[in-house]
């Protein structure tokens, strides 16, 4: 008995010692286990490159083991902080296409990637670099616009609005889908806005100035007949849904006005505008149009539009909607005292929609936010926008030091209220289309099974009429074909011709009333994939 109870202690902490061996030995070997290879390259590639790659408004680029494991610590700390990827508007208040963000998984594992010394693991498991478009976010432009001279930002540390005039050199009218500015100089280029002439009074304007371009703000100094979705830092591009445009005519002039911001010395800027339009064979009666909210009378309430120095300021605006309108996106903007944005909607029964929250705005990651779905405004219905400023010194965005009154303004130090709406008339069953479900993203997901793979998931609804939601998830990023064939494997319709997506899910509405009833395979092609199913038309 002696004996027993003085080894007892003994052994425990010899058992202790063993297991906490072995727990740290395999905690260890499960750190190890991570490689970029295997886990990290994935991440980074679908996540990373899109934006941090030559060209593009990634600071460096992402592209390789070495260029990556160079910039390991700093990874390590932006996507724990979520503030990489960028992605601003609340998820929990509304939702959008083209979200980003990591899952708190693939965050943990750059972290233990890291921490364990960054190992680059097998060659042969690393998956290949997604296939950019060159020279644009999301494929190859029908229209490519010029400056035709470089621009002379002067280095006088003051703001400037110019724009520039770029003929369209159209000779039939086009329906614009999407329009994509590179800047030649991302260090000036500030934001631009786009519009259409189609009088040519823009051109006189812009002759009678020695330098290229015309002064203008507040407004171009001539009539335009479309506004078009407009340039801001961090901005991704998206094209109308189908069936959706703005117009462009023959012989038309695009509008820029580019706003540079202040620089200490001469600047040149010399930029591009990618244009993409509609298919020919895309029927096209849907005209998008474009409301604003200012913060002017009668409009504003908690004003005028004037922050004194040291004081947090919250403006409430409201507008009423003249007509039943569908919401397709909405793109608020602010300066560098803005802190954060509330929208939503008040129809007359008193139902509320809620449209955005941007909780912590940043002024160098702002857009254009596209809806997963149609947003129905009911004629009468009160749009309410909250827009909140902090003109202290504990913010350490203030331009102005020590702060000063700040109102609306060109300037980058001053502020601006400015939250542009983009919508269709409304049409009866606006409310179900769906471009994406809300619990689907466009980040890369997981199959059931765990493993990443290409396939269908659905086509609904199957039979189909007049329409079917293509939905389908691709693990790279690249270009595809959509293809529809007839029993005899004959191409009778497509859908989209080298159009590129993302890594991820997506849905795509296909236009089936011109197919007779009957079976057809739904081919999707591309990057090396070759994905199909079945649908089937009927006729009532």
């Amino acid at each position: 008995m002696t004996y027993g109870t003085s080894e007892q202690p003994t052994i425990m902490k010899k058992v202790y010692i063993l297991s906490l061996f072995l727990f740290l030995s395999l905690a260890s070997a499960n750190g190890q286990d991570i490689t970029f290879s295997k886990d990290i390259a994935p991440i980074i590639y679908e996540n990373c490159t899109v934006c941090h790659r030559p060209g593009e408004i990634g600071p460096m680029a992402l592209t390789s083991y070495d260029q990556v494991r160079n910039w390991g610590p700093t990874i390590k700390y932006v996507t724990g902080i979520k503030y990489m990827p960028p992605w601003k508007p609340d998820k929990h208040y509304s939702r959008f296409l083209g979200e980003r963000g990591l899952t708190d998984e693939e965050i943990n594992k750059i972290k233990e990637w890291v921490d364990n010394g960054m190992p680059q693991g097998n060659l042969a498991d690393e998956p290949p670099l997604p296939e950019f478009p060159e020279g644009s976010q999301i494929g190859k432009p029908d229209l490519v616009l010029s400056f035709k001279e470089a621009f002379t930002h002067k280095g006088n540390n003051r703001d400037q609005y110019q724009i520039f005039v770029l003929p369209t050199g159209l000779t039939e009218d086009k329906v614009l889908k999407g329009i994509e500015l590179r800047p030649g100089n991302r260090k000036i280029v500030h934001h631009a806005l786009f519009a259409l002439d189609e009088t040519g009074q823009a051109l006189a304007l812009d002759a009678q100035t020695p330098e290229y371009g015309y002064p203008g703000f507040g407004g171009y100094g001539v009539p335009v007949t479309e506004n078009y979705p407009g340039y801001v830092p961090g901005a991704k591009v998206r094209l109308y849904a189908e069936g959706m445009g703005q117009k462009m005519t023959a012989g038309s002039n695009l509008l820029i006005q580019m706003h540079y911001a202040p620089v200490p010395v001469d600047e040149q800027d010399s930029t591009i505008v990618n244009i993409f339009f509609a298919d020919e064979k895309e029927e096209v009666n849907r005209s998008v149009q474009q409301a604003i909210m200012l913060p002017f009378a009668p409009l504003i309430q908690n004003g005028p539009f004037v922050m004194l120095p040291e004081t947090v300021k919250r403006f409430h605006c409201q507008f009423t909607s003249p007509l039943d309108a569908s919401l397709i996106a909405v793109g608020p903007h602010m300066h560098l005292l803005g802190k954060e944005w509330e929208v939503y909607s008040v129809a007359p029964s008193g139902d509320t929609t809620r449209l955005i929250s941007i909780p912590d705005w940043d002024f160098n990651w702002q857009g254009g936010y596209f809806f997963k779905r149609l947003i129905k405004i009911e004629q009468g219905s009160v749009i309410h926008a909250f827009a909140t400023y902090d003109n202290t010194s504990n913010n350490f965005k203030n331009p102005n030091v020590p702060p000063k009154i700040v109102s609306w303004g060109e300037g980058t130090s001053d502020e601006m209220f400015y939250l542009p709406f983009f919508f269709v008339p409304y049409q009866q069953g606006d409310e179900d289309i769906i471009f994406e479900p809300d619990d689907i993203t466009t980040s890369v997901e997981e199959s059931p099974s765990g493993l990443l793979v290409n396939e269908w998931h659905s086509i609904y609804p199957n039979p189909a009429a007049n329409k079917a939601t293509a939905h389908f998830n691709l693990t790279t990023s690249g270009n595809y074909s959509l293809q529809i064939l007839n029993l005899k494997g004959q191409v009778v319709k497509m859908p989209f011709r080298s159009q590129f997506f993302h890594a991820g899910n997506h849905q795509y509405v296909m236009e089936v009333e011109d197919l007779q009833q009957g079976l057809y395979f739904i081919r999707l092609k591309g990057n090396q994939i070759d994905l199909s199913t079945r649908l089937t038309i009927t006729r009532k």
